[in-house]
């Protein structure tokens, strides 16, 4: 019988997933720095399938390398959903090569540090996620707010998975220190594979968010940023906004387009909805387009799936969530509740 181990399983797993992310959605910008996240994980994956099933031991001199540089892809690949062009300042990008740095020269001069560095690295990075994501889901401000909530999740998910790796790496030094390494093989087969196949699935799920770019002028600020945001007058121009050009509509909509169209800083806008709303900016647009749902379930004209496309929604679980969350039911029970028994088509 042929013996396939199952890190070359997952190898062919993530292969697939990484076609499948090239192959999605060719009008939204690649996320480039998810995609060398999900190569970094397949090549890294069957590295230990070949080192662990068949013994070419040799290739333990490239794992450390992959795994160096895999948390700052993924931070990378976070800060693309985050901030406008993050990559074009090289003095943004050198302090992220340090890991690989250390790990290159803990292997020449001094491997007992090995470990240490990359256990530090991956809790270093996940701490650094968890901050950039620590204003919720309007920190994503070039994420389709239609899906900016799957997107968050996402990227919490692999900062945990990132932990995770780190807890994984301290049991595997742990047994080789104190049990001679006789759980080596199970803790990288079953645990780093694991984390692989994990973080490769939030970076693809994360990869979707950002919507296309909007090539407008960024706003522009004629005086210094004040301390306290005029809500009130910001609100009003937000709604003005939204009920004349029914800007909600647009799909792609997220935090940075909005604040392109109103002349406002995002943080402004988004600290303006949350102090006097309550709600982050996704929620409060999505009560835009569940509003106008509403108004056209109604009206009984159009099928659900019509009716979601035109309020500015993508899919049917995100419609049906929000629209949960805003009127307490389902599309079918509103229209039910409302005394208006038309079928419609799903």
């Amino acid at each position: 019988m042929i013996f396939i181990p199952l890190p070359f399983v997952v190898a062919l797993l993530l292969v697939l997933l990484f076609l499948s992310v090239v192959q999605r959605n060719n009008e939204h910008p690649t996320n480039f720095a998810f995609l060398a996240l999900i190569a970094l994980a397949a090549m890294q994956s069957a590295l230990i399938g070949l080192r662990f099933g068949y013994g070419v031991e040799w290739l333990r001199f490239l794992s450390p390398l992959i795994a160096s540089v895999m948390a700052p892809v993924v931070y990378f690949g976070s800060l693309h959903l985050a901030k406008p062009r993050p990559y074009a300042k090289t003095l943004t990008v050198a302090p992220h090569g340090i890991p690989l740095v250390l790990v290159s020269l803990s292997m020449l001069a001094w491997p007992l540090a090995l470990d240490v560095i990359i256990i530090g690295t991956f809790i270093a990075y996940a701490v650094l996620l968890l901050l950039l994501l620590r204003s919720g889901e309007d920190s994503l401000r070039l994420v389709a707010l239609e899906g900016v909530g799957t997107v968050h999740r996402a990227l919490v998910f692999a900062a945990l998975v990132l932990l995770f790796s780190a807890a994984i790496d301290t049991l595997i030094t742990f047994d080789i220190a104190f049990m001679d390494a006789r759980h080596v093989p199970q803790l990288v087969s079953v645990g780093n594979v694991a984390t692989l196949l994990f973080l490769s699935i939030a970076g693809a799920v994360a990869s979707r968010g950002r919507a296309p770019e909007d090539h407008a002028p960024p706003p522009v600020r004629t005086q210094p940023e004040p301390e306290a945001p005029d809500d009130p007058v910001i609100m009003n121009k937000i709604e003005e906004l939204m009920t004349k050009t029914r800007i909600y509509r647009d799909a792609d909509l997220n935090l940075d387009r909005l604040a392109r169209r109103l002349i406002t800083p995002a943080r402004q806008i988004s600290g303006a909805i949350n102090r006097t709303t309550g709600k982050n900016v996704s929620q409060y647009v999505n009560d835009f387009r569940i509003s106008e749902a509403c108004e056209q379930l109604r009206s009984g004209t159009k099928s659900v799936t019509e009716i979601m496309f035109d309020a500015g929604f993508q899919t049917k679980s995100n419609f049906n969530r929000e629209f949960r969350r805003v009127t307490g039911m389902t599309p079918l029970e509103w229209r039910k509740a409302k005394g208006l028994q038309q079928e419609f088509e799903a």
